[in-house]
């Protein structure tokens, strides 16, 4: 595999490695975890005051989740919907059934605009269909204008964060970045002086590229309007500048009415960058003479998508409305980062979004990736239960593996079978508590911890220790303990 194809493949469920193993070497990076801890303290600390003083922030929540519980259930309606009202203002609709067609449909777009290049508005969906190295091996170059978007691009590294995609960078990586690729040697890693010379960069490319592509946030069937919230200005500039606009939404983003912005758009920002409000929301609908792009199409996605919809517990899962607020408060990715995950989509919602999206034939081992403290269900502006899809999950993998050939003999199902039957007596159980307790002295070290096990204990012990049992059992004391009245 090429160095491109394996830094793609970190965004591949398919071919992705399994979540034990794509962990170990950010665990082995204290540089990384330091910046991803940095950047989720700012971003929890902001959040937390701006939700303390919204009275009706949990109202807020509830409200959001009955809307898009009632556009999902009635989904095909409002896609409907949207396609008839988006056709009479002037757009194209297109429908993508999976990755592939999404991709053709628009490389089918842009050989029709004669287009090379292509500026982009930062999209996750985009990213899920491996758009850009597509394009690229199409012949079409493409340029990322969202800032932390540019930074991954030209250091050749992908996103971890669905909010702020290179949160696992700082701010003098940037700068060795920003210096090597633009010929910049004397820049600083002053922020002013890294935007600025990001601005610089791109301004060109807003000028003279007639073609851009964008994600959506929102669709509004009642008017056939596309919604994108955005901090920089550089989603307006390619909203405006170009002639003609491709916009790729996953169908899961629809709303059936316009005044539904006005609870998710409080819900949004205060949740994904803790703002009262987005800085850019840009809305649009069709095509306006002389104003903005004259050429407007929407490539609306499955990909998946009509999967997890026929299944109640899951569908919750489409409820997402991106704002990250979930991996914010996970204690597994404040240790892993994003990338970890193998997926355009990390943390909690990522865990149980990836392996649905790829149909449970990949991705297998992120729903095992969670704790399941419950914070993200805690935090989820819409309300998503992602522990309870997070077992449901689980419990499809263990299923599909006990139907593998072979899988018998699996230690880890061996070991399984063996605590059924120690769990089964008790004798059995203090019998295999006290030839444990010989057996690890051998694995114990001088400070009553064991850091070492072999076979399938060492998957425990690759990325945290284990106390060393005790020379006695609570059952052991209580049995030994003076009676009272003796």
């Amino acid at each position: 595999m090429s160095p491109a194809a394996e830094e793609h493949a970190i965004l591949d469920p398919a071919l992705a490695k399994p979540f034990p193993q794509a962990v170990l070497p950010v665990l082995r990076n204290p540089q990384l975890r330091k910046n991803v801890a940095h950047a989720i303290d700012v971003i929890q600390g902001k959040r937390a005051k701006l939700v303390a003083e919204k009275a009706d922030w949990q109202e807020l929540r509830t409200a959001a989740a009955a809307i898009r519980s009632h556009a999902l259930d009635n989904l095909g309606f409002y896609l409907e919907q949207f396609e008839a009202r988006c056709t009479v203002a002037g757009g194209h609709v297109h429908w993508a059934a999976d990755a592939a067609e999404a991709r053709q449909i628009i490389l089918d777009l842009l050989r029709q605009e004669g287009a090379s290049e292509v500026i982009k508005i930062k999209t996750m969906t985009s990213a899920e269909i491996q758009l850009n190295p597509f394009l690229e091996a199409s012949g079409v170059r493409t340029y990322e204008t969202d800032l932390a978007e540019i930074i991954l691009q030209l250091g050749d590294q992908e996103p971890s964060h669905i909010v702020v995609p290179a949160l696992h960078i700082n701010r003098a990586q940037v700068r060795e970045i920003f210096a090597r690729k633009m010929g910049l040697e004397n820049l600083s890693d002053d922020p002013k002086e890294l935007t600025n010379a990001a601005r610089t960069y791109l301004r060109r490319k807003f000028l003279d590229v007639p073609t851009a592509i964008s994600g959506a946030n929102f669709l509004i069937a009642e008017s056939g309007g596309v919604a994108v919230v955005e901090s920089e200005g550089n989603g307006r500039m390619c909203l405006t500048l170009p002639k003609t606009m491709i916009t790729l939404a996953g169908i899961e983003k629809v709303l059936p009415r316009f005044q539904d912005l006005e609870v998710m758009l409080q819900l949004l920002a205060r949740s994904a960058t803790g703002e009262r409000m987005n800085p850019y929301t840009s809305l649009w609908t069709g095509v306006a003479p002389g104003d903005g792009p004259q050429n407007f199409h929407v490539v609306l996605l499955d990909n998946g998508r009509s999967s997890i919809l026929a299944r109640p517990t899951h569908r919750q899962t489409l409820k997402c409305i991106r704002c990250a607020a979930c991996m914010n408060t996970c204690p597994v990715y404040r240790q892993t980062g994003g990338h970890a995950y193998g997926s355009v989509y990390p943390g909690p919602i990522g865990a149980i979004l990836t392996p649905q999206l790829a149909e449970m034939h990949h991705a297998q081992s992120l729903p095992f990736a969670s704790s399941l403290c419950g914070a993200c269900y805690e935090v989820c502006p819409v309300k998503i239960n992602i522990p309870e899809v997070l077992l449901e999950l689980r419990s499809e993998v263990v299923n599909q593996e006990r139907k593998q050939v072979g899988r018998i003999f699996d230690p880890m199902y061996l070991g399984l079978r063996m605590a059924n039957v120690l769990f089964s007596k008790a004798w059995i159980f203090h019998t295999a508590q006290w030839f444990g307790r010989i057996g690890l002295r051998f694995f114990t070290g001088k400070d009553g911890w064991i850091h070492w096990l072999p076979s399938v204990g060492g998957k425990w012990t690759q990325t945290r220790d284990l106390r060393g049992l005790p020379s006695q059992t609570f059952h052991g004391w209580w049995a030994s303990r003076p009676k009272e009245g003796k």
